[in-house]
């Protein structure tokens, strides 16, 4: 699947190919994972890092890598489905919820997020006069951006 990313995407991206491949041989490997595993404090056994590796239908190459994402980021749900689910906490329809509303809903809710995680989320969340856009922060997760709305 060819998917095209926008260029601060594909920056994203080569910089996390960059920190997998250990070894800078341009492809991921069974010893890369392991690396990037043990840094985070977690080895996993050798068959999980084989059926990772086995996803790509080639050597885990750049390319490879970023085909993979195309197809990771093409399965989520869908927009409507996204949209959908905030609407739910939005009973007067108007496509915006509080933004003190949302970070409680973050912080005490499912998985709770961590202060840094609603910081990092913050970043990229469309907020304007404490009400954050759900509608628009939907197609900014889909690769969409606001004006195309």
């Amino acid at each position: 699947m060819a998917k095209f990313f926008k260029p601060n995407q594909m920056q994203e991206f080569k910089e996390a190919f960059t920190l997998i491949d250990a070894n800078r041989d341009g492809v991921i490997c069974i010893n890369d994972l392991k690396e990037i595993y043990s840094s985070l404090g977690r080895i996993p056994p050798d068959s999980e890092l084989e059926s990772m590796l086995k996803e790509s239908s080639g050597p885990l190459n750049f390319t490879s890598f970023l085909n993979l994402f195309g197809e990771k980021m093409g399965g989520t749900d869908g927009e409507e489905t996204i949209k959908n689910a905030f609407a739910m906490f939005d009973d007067e329809g108007k496509g915006t919820l509080a933004e003190e509303y949302i970070k409680d809903l973050l912080a005490n809710t499912g998985d709770n997020f961590t202060a840094d995680e609603i910081k990092q989320t913050w970043k990229a969340a469309p907020i304007a006069k404490g009400q954050f856009d759900y509608k628009a922060f939907t197609a900014k997760l889909k690769g969409r951006e606001e004006d195309e709305n």
